[in-house]
């Protein structure tokens, strides 16, 4: 007989630090997930980072490597931060969840809740002054909406408690999908440039 997951404690992962947390997801068996990973993908960057990029969840590329946005989106997304001036390793990058689902499909409502609170205590280790979410998937999970992403983009939201500033934009395969859709891309790294250069509190 299997056994049935263990979703972590959300108290117990609120009170981890960096090491705790990382120990926690790599020994994970919350979800049905854990199953077919090769290696989880804990997240990668500066972690102290002003701003944190939160995509889906790993795909084949990621879940060998054991890194996010290593593939071909990946790619683009590090020539769209250095278009906007950064390199990979001033940002911190995570997903909703640290597994690869099947087939790349997205994470269903189970798995997202079964890692949310590894996410949650990334965000507040990081302490991000802007937090961009790449996508529908991480949008909505950490919005907790149904609106579409066209919709959600061009606003400023807050996340959590604390009122993190969030922004929305499409996650980097839509680019490679769409090209000529790139320059709301770059719209919307100009937005995120603008409230990182401004150095004023951006908290409500």
């Amino acid at each position: 007989m299997t056994a049935a997951p263990e979703r972590p404690r959300a108290d117990s992962v609120a009170a981890m630090d960096w090491p705790a947390l990382e120990q926690a997801v790599a020994s994970c068996r919350a979800c049905g997930l854990c199953q077919r990973r090769t290696n989880t993908v804990f997240g990668v960057g500066d972690r102290n980072a002003d701003v944190m990029f939160i995509g889906e969840g790993p795909g084949a590329d990621e879940d060998r490597k054991g890194e996010p946005f290593v593939g071909r989106a990946g790619q683009l997304l590090n020539r769209m931060l250095a278009a906007a001036g950064f390199v990979r390793q001033q940002v911190y990058i995570a997903n909703i969840v640290k597994c690869r689902p099947p087939n790349n499909r997205d994470p269903n409502v189970d798995e997202a809740a079964a890692c949310r609170s590894y996410l949650d205590r990334q965000i507040a280790l990081v302490q991000p002054r802007l937090i961009v979410c790449l996508g529908r998937v991480p949008s909505s999970n950490l919005l907790n909406t149904t609106e579409s992403i066209g919709r959600l983009r061009g606003r400023l939201h807050r996340y959590g408690s604390a009122g993190t500033p969030l922004l929305v934009t499409y996650h980097p395969s839509y680019y490679l999908r769409s090209p000529d859709q790139k320059a709301k891309g770059w719209q919307d790294l100009q937005r995120m440039l603008e409230l990182l250069g401004s150095r004023t509190p951006l908290r409500p």
